[in-house]
C-alpha cells in the first residue's frame, strides 16, 4: 500500500469509528435509565468496554503483524488521550462538569493507575516470566481487572456534598438520543451491539493503515502508536463522552474515560496472546515506559482536579487543571518521540 493510499484508508476508517461511537452514548444512557443502573457503573463498564473495542482489535492486529511497540504504544497512548479528552470536555463546558460528578470516579482512576503502573514495571524489568508464551504481568493485570469490575458493581455511590446539576444546555431530542428513546430495551441492546461490532470490524483496518504509514515514513512505531493510532482509537471515547454530556449523563461521560483506561490495561493479555514470539512487554522499546508514566501522571492530575473541584470553581473563566493536563499530554508525546 502506497503512502497516499494508507492515509486515505486511515481517514475513512477513522470516520467510521466516529460514526459508530456517536451512537453508543444514547443507547447506553437509555439502557441505564430503563434498568435503573448507576451511570457511573454503566460508563465505567459497558460504555468503556464498547469504546475500548478499537484498542482490543487494533492491538491484536498489531501484535499478529509483528509490531509489539505499535500495540503497547496504542494502549498507553490511548490512556493518555482519554485524559486529554477529559481536559477538553472541561474546557468546552467551562469547568461545569468536573464539580458535578460522583467522587466514586476516584476509585476507578486509582485502579487504572495501579494497572498502568504494573504494565510499566513489566516493560521496565523486561520480565520473561511466562505461562506458556504469555507474560505473567498481563495475566496478573487481567485478574485484578476482573476483581475490580466486581468491586465497581458493589461500591456505594459517593455523591459530592451539596451537589447540583450544572447549568449546561442539554441537547434537544434529536439524532441518537431521539431514536434511543423510542426503541424497546431489547432493541437498544441489539443496536448497542451492532454499533460495537462496527467498531470491532473497522479497528483492524485503521491499525494496518497506520502500520503502512509507519513503514512508508520511517517514523518509530512507539511514537505512532502513542500518538496517531492512540488518538484514532480514542475517537469513540471522545464522541461518546461528548454525546453523554449533551444528554445530561455527566457521570457516564467521565466514567467512560476512566473506565476505558482500566479496560486498556486488561487488553494487554490479548495482545500478548496474539504475539507468539514471547512476552510482549519484554519485546517493546523502553520508550514505552515514558508513555506509561505520562498516562499515570495525567490520571493523577485528573482525579485530583475532580476531587478538589467545588461550586466556586465554576466561576473561573480559565480552567488551570485542564490546561495543565493538555500541557502534560503534549510534553509526554514529545518525550515519547525523543526516547521511542
Amino acid at each position: 500500500m502506497d503512502l497516499w493510499q494508507a492515509v486515505v484508508v486511515f481517514l475513512v476508517s477513522a470516520a467510521v469509528l466516529v460514526r459508530a461511537g456517536s451512537s453508543l452514548a444514547g443507547y447506553a444512557d437509555q439502557i441505564a435509565e430503563r434498568m435503573q443502573l448507576s451511570r457511573l457503573f454503566v460508563g465505567t463498564l459497558m460504555l468503556a468496554f464498547a469504546t475500548s473495542l478499537p484498542e482490543l482489535v487494533t492491538d491484536i492486529t498489531a501484535a499478529r503483524a509483528g509490531a509489539p511497540d505499535l500495540a503497547v504504544g496504542d494502549l498507553f497512548g490511548s490512556s493518555m488521550a482519554n485524559m486529554a479528552i477529559l481536559a477538553i470536555i472541561d474546557l468546552l463546558y467551562r469547568g461545569k462538569v468536573w464539580p458535578s460528578v460522583e467522587l466514586g470516579h476516584a476509585r476507578v482512576a486509582a485502579v487504572a493507575i495501579a494497572l498502568t503502573s504494573m504494565a510499566a514495571l513489566g516493560v521496565f524489568t523486561q520480565s520473561t516470566l511466562t505461562i506458556g508464551w504469555v507474560g505473567l504481568t498481563p495475566i496478573v493485570i487481567v485478574v485484578v481487572y476482573v476483581l475490580s469490575i466486581a468491586w465497581f458493581r458493589r461500591m456505594p455511590l459517593l455523591a459530592r456534598p451539596g451537589l447540583e446539576q450544572p447549568q449546561i444546555p442539554l441537547q434537544e431530542a434529536t439524532g441518537w438520543s431521539e431514536k434511543a428513546a423510542k426503541i424497546s430495551l431489547n432493541g437498544l441492546w441489539l443496536r448497542f451491539g451492532i454499533s460495537a461490532l462496527l467498531i470491532l470490524l473497522t479497528a483492524p483496518i485503521t491499525t494496518l493503515s497506520v502500520k503502512a504509514i509507519a513503514d512508508s515514513t520511517g517514523i518509530a512505531q512507539t511514537f505512532l502508536g502513542a500518538a496517531l493510532l492512540a488518538v484514532t482509537t480514542s475517537l469513540p471515547e471522545l464522541i461518546a463522552s461528548i454525546a453523554s454530556l449533551r444528554i445530561g449523563a455527566y457521570d457516564m461521560a467521565v466514567g467512560n474515560l476512566f473506565g476505558s483506561n482500566v479496560a486498556n490495561m486488561s487488553i494487554l493479555v490479548f495482545a500478548d496472546l496474539a504475539y507468539t514470539e514471547g512476552p510482549i512487554l519484554a519485546a517493546v522499546s523502553q520508550g514505552q515506559v515514558v508513555a506509561a508514566i505520562g498516562a499515570i501522571l495525567l490520571m493523577s492530575v485528573a482525579v485530583a482536579a475532580i476531587v478538589g473541584e467545588s461550586e466556586q470553581t465554576r466561576l473561573r473563566k480559565l480552567e488551570p487543571d485542564a490546561i495543565v493536563l493538555l500541557t502534560i499530554y503534549a510534553a509526554t508525546l514529545v518525550a515519547v518521540a525523543y526516547y521511542g
